[in-house]
């Protein structure tokens, strides 16, 4: 910025975003100077390096000001923890698959665990069976990131939200073609010659046959 520019030369941008043409930095530090605003480097690596007339406080603050909004919108995909029990209930799992549902559409993911206790250990279809029915319940939000697995004492499903289905874009209706429009002579000319009516010749009776003596 400013003094610190060590190029000799520079292509010059600017505040409007207009070309300036090639100069040496001097130079372009005393056009920047007159305008009282600062000469910031923007693109040291180009031949020779494009310098831009901005005022760098304003600036500045646009940039952090970007990054903050930016920051704000960006939300970190959490994984949250929902704990089970392999013989759970009907009415305690309808519970867990209302709270799994607003985890998912909240964005996040969710790790499903199931621990095994005593006998239970020898019945690992009761896991993998209530995972089924969950993926199944939920298979409008939900969708697995790999199968169970079996850790321990411990069985684990890691699910994500389904990303959501994009509608389809709107046809663009064409404009209606113009007929080509014909000479209107040979239109006439055709229309004429296709109306043309031979008229009926008159005919002449013979003198005899009329009963008049000629």
């Amino acid at each position: 910025m400013n003094e610190r520019i060590r190029a000799r030369e520079v292509r010059l941008i600017d505040e409007n975003g207009g070309q300036l043409g090639v100069m040496s930095a001097q130079e372009a530090l005393r056009v920047a100077r007159e305008r009282e605003l600062d000469l910031i480097e923007v693109a040291p690596n180009a031949q020779p390096p494009v310098c831009r007339i901005m005022d760098f406080g304003k600036h500045k603050y646009q940039v952090s000001k970007r990054e903050r909004e930016a920051r704000r919108k960006h939300k970190a995909t959490e994984v949250r923890l929902l704990r089970m029990k392999p013989q759970i209930g009907d009415h305690d799992l309808q519970i867990k698959l209302r709270k799994l549902r607003e985890l998912l559409q909240e964005g996040n993911k969710v790790r499903i665990n199931l621990r095994f206790r005593g006998r239970e250990l020898r019945r690992p279809e009761l896991g993998t069976k209530l995972f089924d029915r969950i993926v199944q319940e939920l298979s409008d939000v939900a969708q697995t990131e790999g199968g169970p697995r079996f850790e321990g004492r411990m069985m684990n499903l890691l699910v994500s939200p389904k990303p959501r289905a994009r509608p389809p874009a709107p046809k663009k209706e064409r404009p209606p073609r113009e007929r080509e429009k014909e000479p209107i002579a040979r239109d006439v000319k055709k229309d004429v010659k296709e109306e043309q009516v031979e008229e009926p010749v008159p005919q002449i009776e013979d003198a005899e046959d009329s009963g008049e003596a000629g």
